[in-house]
């Protein structure tokens, strides 16, 4: 580092650049629910409602449930830690630069994964809709688009998603009303089949565990703390917001979609089988409508995601765990880390290449083990550190987070194989990269200081 000598008086003063505090709990609900994207559970019907045998809906309902502990600990761990980098700066706070490295590490794998869903699904349904213009044109306009937000700034993101969201629950409205409508009448489908499934429990905790990335909202929220007004207060509470609003959403429209089309058999394409749906529900123009929300849900959720993950790159970068020039920068004019940004849009130009039921079968891998560390970490920092551990500490401290602890354990192992084997290979990557950061793990990773920022 370059010093500069001479008279205190004399020498330049240079505000340090921070993020713009502009949120309130509205827009940090407004926030995860657009990441969760509402419309999402039509992306995931086809290939869940294939491994389950049609009981998405029962999926939706093991993921929330499990989901609804998980929440409760980032709550307390937001309280504890209001910045930026969520279940990666809990784990170090609590067990030390090695295990904040190696969460954040698993997180970015789902992270960098998320958008690039979103862009591979305007792909598929732009293309479908209007074959006549190649996918990669619709995929690269989405990334442009959605880089170019990110760079301005978290409150273009926040205004552009309240209107994503609005669109998307005039849709839901849409399409609940016009199913139940062609449905009276005539003969109901086995509501049982639709939460048990016909593959059988172990095919139902698959499709839950892959089921984990439409609540991977709620995370995305907490990334946003030093960016609310009130991080201690509103963060927790749009946690669960987002959580319950998002988990009673999905259950509600997937077993929507099951009355209209009960068997899974019937669609011609998993990939798109909610245009199937769709059509079914409405005709020709609750399709059309739906490509547009879809359209605009996709890129939302983009927006959102991508803010996300840029933020746990700039925490990571900020600590020096990632190179620090490449991703610890904040733009002056935008108070946004715009080089992260670009970053995460590099890495989204792969969705051209990858295919849809790759992604989502990976995806949840991170989030799991981040989720699992998260558990973990309000132990150790409220019961062990804080020796909080009796009445209703032992509870909320205790008793609950060991709950979601091995909810996610085991969902995270419930995931295909697949799954597992290429976050394996992420995390040995990880593993390598951290042992050369550490000399060969004889030195602890670069940790931030809270100091300042709480």
């Amino acid at each position: 580092m370059t010093s500069v000598t001479g008279p205190p008086s004399l020498l330049p003063a240079r505000t340090p650049v921070r993020m713009t505090k502009v949120l309130g709990v509205v827009g940090l609900t407004v926030f995860g629910i657009a990441y969760m994207v509402p419309l999402t559970v039509f992306s995931t019907l086809g290939p869940v409602a294939e491994i389950t045998g049609n009981g998405v809906p029962g999926d939706y309902v093991v993921t929330l449930v499990c989901m609804l502990f998980t929440a409760l600990s980032y709550g307390k761990m937001t309280r504890r830690y209001p910045v930026a980098g969520s279940a990666y700066t809990y784990s170090q706070q609590a067990f030390g630069g090695h295990a904040g490295f190696l969460t954040g590490w698993a997180l970015m794998l789902d992270y960098l994964l998320l958008p690039m869903i979103n862009y591979l699904l305007i792909g598929l349904y732009m293309g479908a809709y209007l074959p006549g213009v190649p996918t990669a044109v619709w995929v690269l306009a989405a990334i442009a688009l959605v880089t170019v937000l990110n760079v301005l700034g978290i409150k273009s993101v926040s205004t552009f998603n309240g209107i994503v969201v609005v669109v998307q629950v005039v849709f839901a409205v849409s399409f609940v009303l016009l199913s139940l409508g062609s449905l009276s009448g005539g003969s109901v489908p086995d509501p049982s089949v639709a939460f048990s499934g016909m593959n059988g429990v172990g095919a139902l905790f698959t499709g839950a565990a892959i089921l984990c990335l439409s609540f991977l909202g709620f995370d995305a929220v907490s990334t946003l703390s030093e960016e609310a007004r009130h991080p201690q207060r509103d963060v927790p509470r749009a946690i669960m917001a987002v959580t319950l609003i998002g988990g009673l959403t999905f259950i509600g429209l997937s077993f929507v979609s099951y009355l209209v089309v009960p068997d899974w058999q019937s669609f011609q394409n998993v990939d798109t089988a909610s245009a199937e749906v769709v059509q079914a529900a409405g005709g020709a123009w609750l399709s059309n409508f739906f490509a547009a929300c879809l359209l605009a849900g996709a890129t939302g959720s983009a927006l959102a995601s991508q803010a996300s993950v840029s933020r746990i790159l700039y925490t990571m970068g900020r600590d020096g765990v990632l190179p620090r020039r490449l991703f610890g920068v904040l733009t002056r004019r935008f108070n946004s880390p715009a080089r992260a940004t670009l970053v995460v849009s590099l890495v989204s130009l792969s969705a051209l290449v990858l295919p849809l039921e790759i992604v989502i079968t990976i995806i949840s891998f991170g989030a799991l083990a981040a989720f699992t560390m998260v558990n973990l970490s309000v132990v150790k920092t409220y019961a062990i550190d804080d020796a909080r551990r009796r009445g209703r500490d032992a509870v909320s401290y205790i008793v609950l987070p060991l709950i979601g602890f091995a909810l996610t354990l085991w969902l995270w192992t419930s995931l295909p194989g697949s799954a597992l084997l290429v976050g394996g290979v992420w995390l040995l990557v990880g593993l390598a990269y951290l042992a050369v950061l550490t000399r060969g793990f004889r030195r602890q990773p670069p940790v931030l200081d809270l100091k300042e920022d709480l």
